[in-house]
């Protein structure tokens, strides 16, 4: 099992510089960067996101546009727990087949993305699509 490396180094105060496994940059810190807190869910989409245009593409779908929201509930109290984690997507394109498209997300959700699959034990994680015509 190969072991992956990502890195944090400590810029002044509550300011953090996340480097990713590739040494790309994300800013973590309030209010002018990404709140440790909101990088799981922002994960979780992200993984999903990838994986459903990866496969829609190999079925040569034509999706023009991809939104995809995290609707998150958490414990009230420290250590503020995610309980449930609720995915929205919303495709624009010509001629979607929902079907298809339902069966990228479920691919996604059960073989590919690895936040999915270490998240689903301990969170709750729906999902709903929504698809738009581009001719519309």
């Amino acid at each position: 099992m190969p072991t992956e490396t990502v890195q944090l180094d400590w810029i002044s105060e509550q300011i953090f510089l996340l480097r990713d496994r590739a040494g790309f940059p994300v800013i973590m810190t309030q209010p002018m960067g990404v709140s440790g807190a909101d990088l799981l869910p922002l994960s979780l989409i992200g993984c999903a996101a990838w994986d459903l245009i990866a496969i829609l593409k190999k079925q040569r779908m034509q999706v023009s546009s991809l939104q995809v929201f995290a609707d998150c509930e958490r414990d009230a109290e420290p250590p503020w727990r995610y309980r449930k984690i609720h995915v929205r997507y919303i495709l624009t394109g010509s001629s979607l087949d929902r079907a298809k498209v339902q069966r990228a997300i479920e691919l996604s959700e059960t073989k590919y993305c690895s936040i999915h699959a270490t998240l689903r034990p301990v969170v709750e994680l729906t999902n709903e699509l929504e698809i738009k015509d581009q001719n519309d």
